[in-house]
């Protein structure tokens, strides 16, 4: 993969699983910009990239939040000066809470909205007029990528919270294929349905311990370059990916 230097990717979201392998597989191209709440969560990225000849930047960012998102944009474009955004990965997990509903108070509800919907649409907002100013000279049309889950397509019982969020980021993300598609933007919705295979779930017995039974965060990567690099003649908006041995 040639260098795009005039261009960078920005990934909100960072941690261990996913939002490391993303980073690492964008940053062979693009200079990356890493978003997360946490700057623990991304500062050894940063030095990882860095030290494998790359170029990366964090900031500590709340995607909740307008006004810490608009101060990281406001930074970014200090920082990247003369560089337009080629792709941008939202891939948030946001608070996971899991309790009967009427368990469940009207905060612990909405913290799963507050990540996936509203930090989503604080996230679009600020991508997306960059994504359009990128449609003419990008290497590889604009992406907006989304991280998906199970309960985007199913609400589990007990999961009311978490699966009003995920719903709310799977519905504004078509929404957004639908508007910014024509325009040459490619959005992108991924189902990741199942455990990722990262140091926090290494001791999981996911799907009866089976070789191969959690999801490589390496190949969800290899995927989400796979979207954007896919041409104009040939958007994917949806894309699921699981375990073989995964129910579903």
């Amino acid at each position: 993969m040639a260098a795009a230097s005039n261009f960078f990717s920005i990934v909100a979201g960072v941690g261990p699983g996913t939002g490391r392998s993303v980073a690492l597989k964008f940053a062979k191209v693009y200079p990356v910009v890493l978003l997360a709440r946490n700057p623990a969560h991304y500062e050894s990225i940063v030095k990882e990239i860095k030290e494998s000849g790359g170029q990366a930047i964090g900031f500590s960012t709340d995607v909740a939040s307008q006004s810490s998102v608009k101060d990281a944009f406001a930074q970014i474009q200090k920082e990247l000066k003369g560089k337009k955004l080629a792709a941008a990965i939202f891939n948030v997990g946001g608070a996971f809470v899991r309790k009967p509903f009427l368990e469940l108070s009207l905060d612990e509800y909405e913290a799963g909205y507050n990540t996936n919907g509203k930090g989503f649409y604080n996230f679009a907002q600020a991508t997306l007029p960059l994504l359009l100013e990128s449609v003419e000279s990008s290497p590889h049309p604009p992406s907006l990528i989304i991280t998906g889950a199970t309960a985007s397509m199913r609400g589990s019982a007990t999961m009311s919270s978490f699966a009003s969020g995920k719903f709310a980021l799977r519905a504004t993300g078509q929404s957004l294929a639908r508007e910014f598609g024509p325009k040459g933007v490619h959005v992108a919705h991924v189902v990741v349905d199942g455990v990722i295979d990262m140091p926090k779930t290494k001791d999981w017995p996911i799907n009866g311990g089976a070789p191969d039974g959690k999801i490589s965060s390496a190949a969800i990567a290899d995927s989400y370059w796979y979207l954007h690099t896919q041409p104009r003649s040939h958007f994917t908006h949806e894309m699921d990916c699981r375990p073989y041995v995964e129910k579903f």
